[in-house]
């Protein structure tokens, strides 16, 4: 059901026009090979509990942002980038070159990103400047949020830039999404947002890259990371920025495929009343009238999670000779009410069918044996029991291995 009412369109990936966005400003202050120390190393280290948070009002946010850091929330994301940190190696600054400029001494012992071409720069004694030296900070910090030395790069960007060097990193990543250059772009959001976290501009873009991932996906667990990052950025965009009309649009769209079709219908009339596009308005006031249905099923099961029994079969057996006939939730909650209402027949018939469709719905089965249990069929109790106690089993598994890695 979700799958036809899913926005087909594939749209450009941009965001709200950026006015005035010039090269950032920066002190071109060069690092050459006799600053740096000899030795180099690929090894780098997740962040420590107890380091300083860094979103604060400073240069790259001149005010302090309303949201947390960006790099204190849980990264659902970030393992599918660590590939990239193969493209560099760490210096340091030598002691001598940190004497030599003032207010720099918290780098000392930091590991420097260089990419391989700038190492071989760097150690023949020519200058590397200081905005390669910040783009390849924001590299490390958006691959890794959680980078151990995050809080540090972040100091040093602040001390050398100003908050145009944040909205160039944005602009980069819109640039590398309208190449089609996903990775690259989703990097240069996640450092972006670290700097700044509650730009509407780099919020937005983060959200649609995020989104355009799981649109491509093939893998549910990728698809699902994805789909909740986007989802939760665009719920903070109408909670930060709740003027921006765009954000209202895509999540409904977000709702409506997790089958939410109230919130749906809500944030889409919130969409209404803020934007002034006509098109997409004519558009999602047709997706508004194709939600009827699925609003009056919504109520149904509410009832039936609520324990209104008979409202719940009375709003949701109508749709059973509907095109909603194929959508296995109906028949599971149908399968709820009835059974609690006497007619286990029908429960038992609508789990079943719950189960030709997902075959591997555990509640389901538990209600099935539940079932059996009652009318003494121990043969098919054990059955179900079995099949949901194998699968939960298997899941537990996958969460393991998904928290160990």
């Amino acid at each position: 059901m979700s799958n036809s009412m899913s926005n087909s369109k594939r749209r450009r990936l941009d965001s709200p026009q950026v006015k005035g966005l010039d090269e950032p400003e920066v002190n071109e202050t060069e690092m050459d090979g006799e600053t740096a120390a000899v030795e180099t190393t690929e090894v780098y280290a997740p962040a420590l509990k107890g380091d300083e948070p860094v979103n604060v009002k400073s240069k790259m946010s001149p005010m302090a942002p309303v949201l947390p850091p960006f790099e204190s929330r849980k990264d659902r994301v970030g393992r599918y980038f660590k590939k990239h940190l193969n493209n560099y190696v760490f210096d340091e600054f030598a002691p001598s070159y940190l004497a030599g400029v003032q207010g720099l001494e918290f780098m000392k012992s930091v590991p420097i990103p260089l990419r391989k071409e700038d190492y071989e720069v760097f150690k023949g004694g020519e200058g590397v400047k200081a905005h390669i030296i910040a783009e390849n900070m924001a590299w490390v910090m958006g691959i890794d949020p959680k980078f151990k030395y995050t809080p540090q790069y972040v100091a040093f960007i602040n001390k050398l830039f100003n908050y145009k060097l944040a909205e160039s990193f944005m602009k980069q990543g819109r640039n590398a999404a309208e190449r089609d250059d996903l990775d690259n772009a989703i990097i240069h959001f996640r450092a972006s947002l670290i700097l700044k976290p509650d730009s509407i501009h780099t919020m937005y873009s983060y959200a649609r890259v995020c989104r355009e991932f799981y649109m491509r996906g093939d893998d549910n667990k990728k698809v699902g990371r994805f789909k909740a990052e986007s989802m939760e950025y665009f719920e903070l965009l109408t909670q930060v920025h709740p003027r921006f009309a765009q954000a209202y649009y895509y999540l409904g769209y977000d709702y409506l495929n997790l089958g939410l079709y109230q919130k749906a219908a809500f944030v889409w009339q919130e969409f209404l009343k803020r934007s002034s596009n006509s098109k997409d308005k004519r558009e999602i006031k047709k997706r508004l009238n194709q939600l009827q249905q699925p609003l009056t099923i919504e109520r149904g099961y509410n009832a039936v999670l609520a324990g209104r029994w008979l409202e719940g079969i009375e709003t949701l057996e109508p749709f059973l000779d509907t095109n909603f006939k194929d959508w296995w939730p109906l028949h599971y909650y149908l399968g709820v009410a009835y059974a609690r209402t006497g007619s286990e027949s029908k429960a038992v018939a609508g789990f079943k069918r719950v189960l030709g469709f997902n075959g591997s719905h555990v509640e389901s089965m538990n209600e099935l044996a539940d079932l059996y249990a009652k009318s003494k069929d121990k043969e098919n109790e054990r059955k179900y029991r079995q099949k949901a106690e194998l699968i939960l089993s298997q899941i537990g598994k996958d969460q393991k291995s998904e928290n160990e890695d």
